[in-house]
């Protein structure tokens, strides 16, 4: 009998799915989505865990992966959390973690990150090492098809989890970089047939390829789109950053703007049509790229409502732009930094010619942040972000096979000194509000309507006050962490779920 009653509450947990609706909703019992719904906020509206009782925060389950460390940020839907690993998906009871299924495939490729999955229905979807897009039955964990997105051969790889809008699954594809361009593909949810591709870089002849020098140099220009982009569906646009040009340092060999990398970009989601971009690093040359996540804001700028979109750019300016027209309405340093001269008149950085890396080096000083997470809170107004300050040298090689300074290829930045930090930005002006040293690194942020803030700090998982920063709660897990949290309800209780290393906890207040 016992038998038969566990089966039954397995077949309830995996009989549902999700579907647009749940999409556009707030997550409460459900997250979802890779960043919780489509304005890419990471705020959870719930606060059985506020700041008032956060300081008893206990550990509810732990689920033990055994595998490398987890970037992913879970989902859970129906009472059921899914999390992955480069080559692994799970299925777990999010009240206990008690596994329900586990999906493994060995692949070729680079195994650096799988940064989670996406749900659409009964079946989950997530991307390989070797470039492949796969389908799985949520009930189960069979596969149900499985399609090659690129060679994993000239170094291409998915470790973003694509992101379902309407009967589409948004794909975003990493590299080494080396050699080849970066793109975004839309494919079929039912099959995983290609619907349209976006290229980072244009073909020779069309707009952007005259900030190229040539047709080679563009043949291998990078513009990775690796991070996943928000959605808004009242615009029917698609927003996504793309990474640095290539090769990384030697920008002698590719002068120009080098459009479409380091790029923010809002594209037709039925199409694939740019309808607009703003570039956050022109002409970089310290892989400043573009890959964080934007932030959709419904909110008052200068005494009106607009839709806005913000980022925090890994070049260490926040950007605040009309999410419709692109128009810049904010673009302002969030630290300290020596490679800008100011900002153009669509608001974007002006780089300076005489901080590029060099035979001797040059200094560079540099305020950034990279692919973690941010979160804003409509509680607070702020946008938090982890980031780093810090120096290094900038230094370029002579072509390995010509052995000539001028043809320079090769190059790199040695780090003097750099330090962990996360800002609270105000959205409207991009001003930091209140900072933590040694907070970040390596993960992103949550935020929730119990007027808290969850990140990594010095190792410590920790509770932060949304408003003023203060430490409210903190516990050593034993590893870093190295994913993003998420937060759920249940049977009444709230959980905040954390990827540890290859651990995932869950965090709720004593029964």
């Amino acid at each position: 009998m016992k038998l038969l009653l566990t089966l039954a509450m397995t077949a309830g947990l995996l009989a549902q799915g999700v579907d647009t609706g749940m999409l556009l909703q707030r997550p409460t019992t459900n997250w979802p989505t890779f960043n919780g719904d489509y304005t890419g906020q990471r705020f959870s509206p719930l606060k059985q865990i506020n700041t008032t009782n956060v300081g008893t925060l206990t550990m509810a389950w732990s689920f033990q992966t055994r595998q490398a460390a987890m970037k992913a940020t879970p989902l859970v839907v129906d009472g059921v959390a899914y999390f992955s690993v480069p080559d692994h998906v799970w299925a777990a009871d999010a009240r206990t973690g008690r596994q329900l299924w586990h999906f493994s495939r060995t692949s070729s490729g680079d195994h650096l990150a799988s940064r989670g999955v996406a749900m659409f229905k009964d079946r989950i979807y997530f991307g390989t090492p070797d470039a492949h897009l796969i389908a799985l039955d949520a009930r189960t964990g069979k596969k149900v098809w499985e399609v090659e997105v690129a060679d994993w051969k000239f170094g291409y790889y998915i470790s973003a989890a694509p992101l379902v809008v309407k009967d589409k699954l948004l794909v975003g594809m990493s590299g080494d970089q080396l050699n080849m361009p970066g793109f975004l593909e839309a494919r079929d949810l039912n099959d995983g047939k290609l619907v349209w591709r976006w290229d980072a870089i244009p073909k020779p002849g069309e707009a952007g390829s005259e900030t190229w020098p040539n047709a080679e140099v563009m043949a291998r220009g990078g513009g990775m789109t690796w991070v996943q982009g928000v959605y808004d569906p009242a615009l029917n646009l698609i927003y996504w950053g793309t990474g640095n040009p290539h090769p990384v340092y030697a920008g002698n060999v590719r002068r120009g703007a080098n459009l479409f990398t380091c790029s923010l970009v809002a594209l037709d989601v039925d199409t694939g049509k740019m309808k607009w971009y703003i570039q956050t690093s022109p002409h970089d040359t310290y892989d400043r790229d573009a890959n964080q996540t934007p932030i959709l804001i419904d909110g008052d700028y200068q005494g009106r409502p607009r839709k806005l979109l913000a980022m925090a750019s890994r070049s260490g300016y926040y950007f605040l732009l009309d999410r419709a027209t692109g128009e810049s309405l904010v673009t302002a340093p969030y630290g300290a930094q020596n490679w800008s001269a100011g900002v153009d008149e669509r608001g974007q950085p002006i780089p300076k010619p005489d901080v590029e890396p060099t035979v001797d080096g040059a200094f560079f000083e540099g305020t950034t942040t990279n692919w973690w997470t941010p979160s804003f809170s409509p509680d607070t107004g702020l946008f938090y972000v982890n980031g780093s300050h810090g120096f290094s040298i900038g230094y370029l090689m002579p072509n390995e096979e010509t052995g000539k300074v001028e043809d320079h290829q090769g190059g790199g930045a040695t780090s003097l000194w750099s330090e962990s930090m996360l800002l609270a930005l105000d959205y409207r002006t991009g001003k930091v509000r209140w900072s933590r040293k040694g907070s970040g690194g390596g993960n992103g942020i949550l935020s929730t309507a119990g007027g808290l803030v969850f990140t990594n700090e010095s190792g410590h998982l920790v509770a932060l006050d949304a408003a003023s920063g203060n430490v409210l709660w903190h516990v050593n897990p034993g590893g870093n962490l190295t994913g993003t949290a998420m937060s759920y309800e249940l049977g009444g209780r709230q959980y905040v779920l954390t990827p540890v290393d290859g651990v995932l906890y869950a965090w709720a207040l004593p029964e």
